[in-house]
């Protein structure tokens, strides 16, 4: 786990990113691909690989990623027409970057089942 992830090297500044909130413990900016007229990614500082690789001690991130995405949805005006929060782990989850990260997805409506 030595090599720099993408979001590593955006949480360090070493390449741009579309930021529109951070604090000392994540931060969130717009996705390079997005999925949906908003689609926003909220991503813990502390390097996580995937949900299921988490631990105790990383509750605490886990449960302020989630009301940093509610902070962000009021924030960014998604808030009362809805959004979908996403998380993927491992290759058929999705998971396109090891670094755990949470998906807000707005702007249409979303379907279900998804793909």
């Amino acid at each position: 786990m030595s090599d720099k992830t993408i979001f590593e090297m955006i949480i360090d500044r070493e390449i741009p990113a579309d930021i529109v909130y951070e604090d000392d413990i994540c931060i969130c900016f717009h996705d390079i691909a997005p999925q949906a007229p908003t689609h926003l990614l909220v991503v813990p500082k502390k390097r996580i690989v995937r949900i299921a690789d988490a631990s105790i001690e990383d509750q605490a991130t886990l449960g302020h990623l989630l009301l940093t995405a509610q902070k962000v949805a009021q924030q960014e005006g998604i808030s009362e027409s809805g959004f979908r929060t996403v998380i993927n782990n491992g290759k058929d989850g999705g998971e396109a970057v090891p670094h755990l990260h949470l998906h807000i997805l707005a702007g249409r409506q979303m379907l279900w089942p998804p793909g």
